[in-house]
């Protein structure tokens, strides 16, 4: 008999590769399938690499499954001790083997060939006609050769009767169980350490051993404790062996150390379990085969709530399955009991659709996925899910299994619920005939509603073409301050406080607006203006603005006839002798002045407006200035006491009848709003930089919430005052422009009981380019130091 090796080379098939099992090409599979012998590739651990279709037919096992499955376990047929015998002679002896022997199933005279490889051995089984006759030396049938298979198994085997009872058992089974092989033989495995030791193990074995006997191969799992502290999952094998007479003659117990494996399933089961999502597994035919712990936890919860439900819990295992396979087959329905066992917690719209779409992936073979409502614990609530279902197959393509999640959205559909209804609410704000609103991604206008392409005159697309800017709405003049300012706020505070301007309109026209927006802050500024057409409120102040100029006008002619003709009238009192009467016409005039400055505060709120308020530079002394503004303020009010306290014996440069104007405002403020306080304060001080002047009231103040509204033209403080006395902003009003324009830097402290009204002046040696000229005069006319005021107004 030749080599192996050689034989095999002789059929141009090469070793095989250890990491890779046997796969010839195409073309040699087609000439392995035409020979007439069965031909098995085993790797060193005798597990089948390749089987060709005679050994597949002999088997009756397709070619596809037989591949990683050992070969004692899946060719019954032809294993015998000789073969086994054969077998590892040739593996350990790396010489070709040939064995005759009689397949103790089909009774055939059989002739083995066994070829050594580089990685295994390679099998050829020639049925025989006739029984040969002259048997090589190898064939034998003593014990030993029992005992070699027994020994040399890498897995728990044990060869039994019929009845169970133990022929032969193999060291490794007794090492386990800590006996000696005198103590076990004869006796039932059932009674062996190894399995008395738990009794559901021995249950399972028991009606194994009862099952195999009748001709049947059995697989089967369990789990067992070989001694305390040690415990194995096995997979247990129990397959006949035939007698001549085609009776089973004995019985072959294999178990197959899987601990490693349930380990790692245990493992599985466990993070399966612990997910948040319902995880189940159905059969091909749709019923539930596995579900997590969590879908038992809500089956349960459920069941909890439906007693007429807990009856078949409580029903013998064989019952239930009478049960479910008459409900299966009822012909009054077309739904199965899984289906309707899982519907009756599914919301009642929902159920049709759930149970269609369901079918229509089973059916199809593809994955689904669909969104439904599941019962709460509360009566009538429900929550939305997420189901998905995903097909297992085999290499065959055929589905084994179909495995598949449930998993809660409800929080993510009252999300989106949440936004959709905010979109609306965004859709109807867009949608606003009233306000115009734009989206700005930098520079460019990105989105806007109709109303703000109505004002402007843009259309939508130059929108989408992204050819609307910010720089091409505002004003050339204002481009620099502006959006400077309002990006300035937008960085700092992501809003910028409303503020108006000029829109400059796709025509060339410009369009009063005002204007407010947020931030957003992401790789680039973004943000949303809002913005309100102004155009009818300025041209209402503009209306405004020259009535008040009309009627200043109209105003000023009659009192400059009533002053002129009081001075005329004085004059000839004068020289008529008449001093007494002539006093009294002076007193008159007086208020004819007030009024004068009264009918100019009204011309300087328009000539404000228009930033064409005029002043008339000069140096000032404020000492004298006060004095004579309280005098005539005493004169007109003798029931409040002006009181004056300090000085500041410095000049400034600034119009000394604006200055009069802002005391008189002032201080006339101070005595209407503290009527019954009858001492009004002005404290003047200096220092090196700066010049004091304080007036302080007693009366009842303005909260601080209203402070900025004080200087709006015409604004009215809501405040707790008698009902007829009111704030009026346009004298404050008028007073904070004049000062602030006169560089003055005015302090108003209100607080609930008292009023402050502080104007600071700031000395400095070099004074502001726009008063260079009217300085320099002033500085060699009087040889003093002139003050140049700066401005500011704060409040507390």
């Amino acid at each position: 008999m030749g080599k192996g090796k050689d034989h095999i080379n002789t059929m141009g098939i090469q070793p095989l590769n250890s990491n890779h099992r046997f796969r010839p090409s195409v073309q040699l599979a087609s000439l392995l399938d035409t020979l007439p012998d069965a031909l098995f590739f085993l790797d060193i651990g005798a597990t089948i690499q390749y089987a060709n279709a005679k050994a597949s037919a002999l088997m009756g096992i397709s070619s596809q499954d037989l591949p990683g499955h050992l070969f004692w376990q899946s060719a019954p047929h032809l294993v015998t001790t000789a073969l086994y015998q054969a077998v590892g002679e040739a593996m350990r002896t790396q010489q070709s083997q040939e064995v005759h022997y009689r397949s103790p199933i089909t009774r055939r005279w059989l002739r083995g060939q066994l070829f050594p490889t580089s990685e295994g051995l390679a099998i050829l089984i020639h049925s025989l006609e006739q029984e040969p006759t002259c048997f090589p030396a190898s064939v034998c049938h003593s014990d030993q050769h029992y005992r070699d298979f027994l020994e040399h198994s890498a897995e728990r085997v044990a060869i039994l009767t019929p009845e169970g009872l133990i022929l032969e058992i193999n060291q490794r089974l007794l090492t386990d169980a800590q006996v000696q092989r005198e103590e076990v033989i004869g006796k039932p495995l059932t009674a062996f350490p190894l399995w008395a030791s738990v009794p559901r193990a021995q249950g399972q074995l028991g009606a194994a051993i009862e099952q195999a006997s009748r001709g049947e191969t059995v697989r089967f799992e369990t789990y067992i404790c070989p001694h305390p502290g040690r415990c194995l999952d096995l997979a247990v094998a129990l397959a006949p062996r035939y007698a001549a007479n085609q009776q089973v003659e004995y019985l072959i117990c294999t178990g197959f150390d899987i601990t490693r494996y349930k380990r790692v399933e245990e493992e599985l089961r466990t993070l399966v379990d612990a997910v948040p999502q319902f995880v189940w597994i159905r059969r091909p035919d749709g019923s539930i085969a596995y579900s997590n712990r969590r879908s038992h936890d809500y089956a349960r919860m459920m069941s909890e709530q439906r007693p007429e439900d807990e009856w078949f819990p409580q029903l013998a295992p064989n019952d239930r399955q009478c049960i479910q396979g008459m409900w299966r087959t009822a012909p009054r329905t077309d739904i199965t009991y899984d289906e309707a066992t899982s519907l009756q917690f599914v919301h009642p719209e929902d159920r049709e659709r759930v149970l269609a779409l369901q079918r229509q992936g089973w059916e199809a073979g593809e994955p689904y996925e669909f969104e439904y409502r599941l019962r709460e614990r509360q009566p009538g609530a429900y929550r939305w899910f997420l189901s998905r279902g995903v097909p297992l197959r085999n290499e065959e393509g055929q589905i084994i299994q179909w495995v598949g999640t449930c998993t809660d959205i409800d929080e993510q559909k009252r999300t989106e619920d949440a936004l959709r209804q905010s979109q609306e609410r965004v859709n109807h704000l867009m949608n606003s005939s009233v306000i115009g609103i734009f989206f700005a991604e930098g520079d460019k206008v990105v989105e806007a509603n109709n109303t703000f392409l109505r004002m402007t005159g843009y259309s939508w697309d130059v929108l989408s073409q992204r050819r609307l800017t910010w720089d091409s709405l505002i004003l050339p003049t204002l481009k620099s301050s502006l959006a400077q300012q309002a990006h300035q706020e937008l960085v700092v505070q992501q809003y910028t406080t409303p503020f108006e301007t000029e829109l400059v309109c796709k025509d060339g026209s410009r369009l009063d607006v005002l204007m407010g927006g947020v931030a957003f802050h992401g790789e680039t500024l973004q943000g949303i203006g809002f913005v309100l057409d102004n155009s009818a409120r300025k041209e209402l102040e503009r209306r405004k603005d020259t009535f008040i100029s009309m009627a200043n006008h109209e105003l000023r002619t009659p009192l400059t006839a009533i002053k002129i003709q009081t001075q005329l009238l004085k004059k000839r009192l004068v020289r008529q002798g008449l001093h007494e009467a002539a006093a009294a016409l002076s007193r008159v005039e007086e208020p004819l002045t007030l009024l004068e400055w009264l009918v100019g505060d009204l011309l300087d709120v328009t000539r404000i407006q228009a930033g064409r308020l005029e002043y008339h530079w000069e140096p000032v002394d404020l000492d004298a200035l006060l004095q004579d503004v309280t005098n005539t303020m005493q004169q007109m009010d003798p029931t409040h006491i002006i009181a004056v306290r300090g000085t500041i014996s410095r000049l400034l440069l600034g119009d000394k009848g604006r200055l009069a104007q802002v005391f008189l405002n002032l201080i006339s403020n101070a005595i209407k709003y503290a009527p019954d306080a009858l001492l009004i304060d002005i404290e003047a001080s200096a220092s090196a930089e700066t010049a004091t002047v304080a007036v302080r009231d007693h009366g009842i103040g303005i909260p601080q919430e209203q402070c900025e509204k004080i200087f709006e033209r015409f604004y009215r403080v809501n405040v707790d005052l008698p009902h007829d006395i009111t704030w009026r902003g346009k004298i404050v009003g008028v007073a904070h422009h004049k000062v602030h324009n006169k560089g003055a830097y005015n302090e108003n402290h209100i607080s609930v009981c008292r009023t402050y009204c502080t104007l600071l002046f700031a000395f400095q040696s070099g004074l502001r380019s726009s008063l260079d000229r009217s300085a320099s005069f002033h500085r060699s006319y009087t040889g003093h130091k002139v003050a140049s005021p700066g401005v500011s107004f704060s409040r507390v």
